[in-house]
């Protein structure tokens, strides 16, 4: 079969790779008919990630078919499914506990440190916890975002413990900050502020009705007019979804005394805490990796009309053209959220 590997030189190939096999009872083997591009893949091509394992399959954002199953596995063959981008036992101490990024048995495991979506078949270990049924009346491409944007902005939106009358700020109009936008909305939080450099990407969100207010830090004074909306205050909470050079400074600089700053976003280098500069500011930080634990209830809510991720689809292309999809997503940030691939 063709999969999509990595090179510690920084350099992605299409290379013929064996059809995966049940290894486990929990076990599934799936026929990816959609995947897409993560900015996640691309710190792993360029190394920004440690764990991952150089000529791994990448990709953990993908749908699919079962194909094959392992005898404790209580989906069907030939059900539809969307991929968690995490692998999780559901019995350890931290699996109980709802985080499941730091399974003992599991965690970030797809096109990390083991073979992922980008790719004609794909094994999923864990998969009772790991693999949601796509409803019928649900299309594919409607689900493809469940089992790592979505979950990462719903579960950012959780982070921020969201009160109806809040005003919370997001740092980052990309796929994530969208969509934590977008779980904020069904939370029916107060105000929402999203922050961005990028007047396309803020336009989506005004059209999508994911905020009220929409700031550009090169055309106005981010700190000023935060406070003009929340009486001088700063924001209640604040979701950092940008991991930018300065966007971790705006974050902190812009809550208010005693809020919750979540953040979700994964930085390529290491970030200043100047704790002298808070003293008194008392802030909660809540940080990264996503738990994705609540796919199931993510579907529910596709299915019943209640949040759509549709819009975040700009691109489609297919298999054999993923290595220029890469390209294009990498350098086209300016109109491309995220690119549909058809396998």
């Amino acid at each position: 079969m063709k999969a999509l590997i990595w090179k510690k030189d920084k350099t992605i190939e299409i290379i013929e790779k064996e059809i995966p096999k049940i290894q486990n009872d929990d076990d599934v083997i799936i026929k990816v008919t959609y995947s897409s591009i993560c900015t996640s893949d691309i710190h792993i091509v360029e190394g920004f990630v440690p764990k991952a394992i150089e000529k791994t399959t990448l990709g953990h954002e993908f749908v699919g078919k079962i194909i094959e199953k392992g005898k404790n596995v209580k989906l069907k063959i030939g059900d539809n499914v969307a991929v968690n981008c995490e692998s999780f036992c559901g019995k350890c101490f931290f699996c109980k506990k709802g985080y499941v990024n730091n399974c003992e048995n599991g965690g970030w495991l797809l096109g990390c440190s083991i073979d992922g979506g980008h790719a004609e078949y794909v094994r999923i270990p864990f998969a009772n916890q790991a693999l949601t049924k796509i409803p019928k009346n649900v299309n594919e491409k409607s689900a493809l975002f469940i089992g790592d944007i979505l979950a990462t902005g719903y579960w950012s939106a959780k982070l921020t413990e969201p009160n109806k009358y809040d005003t919370i700020a997001i740092i980052g109009a990309g796929p994530v900050g969208l969509c934590s936008a977008m779980s904020l909305r069904y939370f029916k939080i107060k105000k929402i502020i999203i922050i961005d450099i990028n007047n396309y990407r803020l336009n989506i969100a005004k059209a999508n009705n994911l905020a009220d207010y929409a700031i550009n830090p090169n055309e106005e004074n981010v700190f000023e007019k935060i406070l003009s909306l929340t009486e001088n205050r700063g924001a209640d909470k604040v979701i950092e979804a940008a991991g930018k050079l300065n966007s971790f400074e705006m974050a902190w600089k812009i809550a208010r005394a005693n809020a919750i700053v979540a953040i979700p976003a994964m930085y390529e280098e290491n970030q200043i805490l100047p704790l002298p500069y808070m003293y008194g500011k008392n802030l909660t930080f809540k940080t990264g990796g996503v738990d994705a634990a609540e796919c199931k209830l993510l579907m529910k809510l596709i299915e019943k009309n209640k949040i759509s991720t549709d819009f975040l689809i700009t691109n489609e292309i297919n298999f054999n053209d993923i290595i220029e999809g890469y390209q294009f997503f990498k350098n086209n940030k300016d109109k491309c959220f995220k690119i549909a691939i058809k396998h």
